[in-house]
């Protein structure tokens, strides 16, 4: 509520990806990594971190290892069960809610937001896309095992019903379930996520199941630089000796 209704009207204002994630964070991210000189190694699997001391010292991926320098730092941005494999005594986590989307290749009619929650249905927010509408459910364990055409059919109902479209049954041109892709958010409110700062001085953690005071989203997984720059947080099984910080939303593109 203080990040958003006690900030004002900007604040509440949503940003929505002109074309997709990828070109929106992804493509952004990788260029300017680029263009400081980075190395990017792609399908290069981290299988251990080797600590020393108070440091981690080396990186043991797939093709080899890596020793990290004096001055050298690491974000580690994996998801929550792999860094619990990666990082010693660390408690992450272990509450998840599966996910459904489907994307149904159909005109979006005129006049459609770009975006819309939906009450008294199956579907809970609907996404128009060039070409393409898309439909997100939270929490879905009740109909994650559904039968993908019958799960197509009642999604789309909830669609056609909305925004006047044709209820004849439509197929998702592409639909993914994922059975751990969020953690549910009772567990963040009880704290149940480590801090961005570890034991290791030069490792940090990132990623939505970190405790930065906001639900599983985009913005709680981007958050490691806000709380960098305010010097702290808190220390993974410790208690939070700030308060969570995240950036402020700004005015749509």
């Amino acid at each position: 509520m203080q990040e958003t209704l006690g900030r004002g009207a900007a604040a509440c204002r949503p940003l929505v990806p002109r074309e997709g994630l990828s070109e929106s964070f992804v493509d952004p991210a990788l260029a300017m990594l680029r263009a400081k000189g980075a190395e990017l190694r792609f399908a290069a699997r981290l299988r251990a971190i080797y600590f020393r001391g108070e440091r981690a010292g080396e990186l043991n991926f797939d093709s080899g290892l890596v020793t990290i320098g004096d001055s050298d730092q690491i974000v580690l941005a994996v998801p929550a069960p792999v860094a619990a494999r990666l990082v010693p005594d660390l408690t992450v986590p272990d509450d998840h809610a599966p996910i459904v989307n489907a994307h149904y290749r159909v005109a979006p009619p005129a006049g459609m937001p770009l975006f819309a929650g939906l009450i008294g249905g199956t579907v809970e927010w609907v996404f128009r896309k060039h070409g393409v509408v898309s439909v997100t459910v939270s929490a879905a364990d009740r109909i994650v095992d559904w039968p993908a055409e019958e799960l197509g059919d009642i999604l789309w109902r909830d669609v056609a019903a909305a925004f006047g479209l044709p209820r004849f049954r439509r197929r998702p041109a592409a639909s993914s379930r994922s059975g751990a892709r969020r953690f549910a958010p009772r567990r963040r409110s009880c704290g149940g996520g480590p801090g961005h700062a570890t034991r290791w001085n030069n490792l940090l953690l990132a990623g939505d199941y970190v405790d930065t005071g906001l639900p599983a989203t985009i913005e709680g997984a981007t958050s490691l630089r806000a709380r960098r720059g305010r010097g702290g947080g808190q220390v993974a099984g410790r208690p939070a000796s700030r308060r969570p910080h995240s950036r402020r939303a700004g005015e749509p593109r």
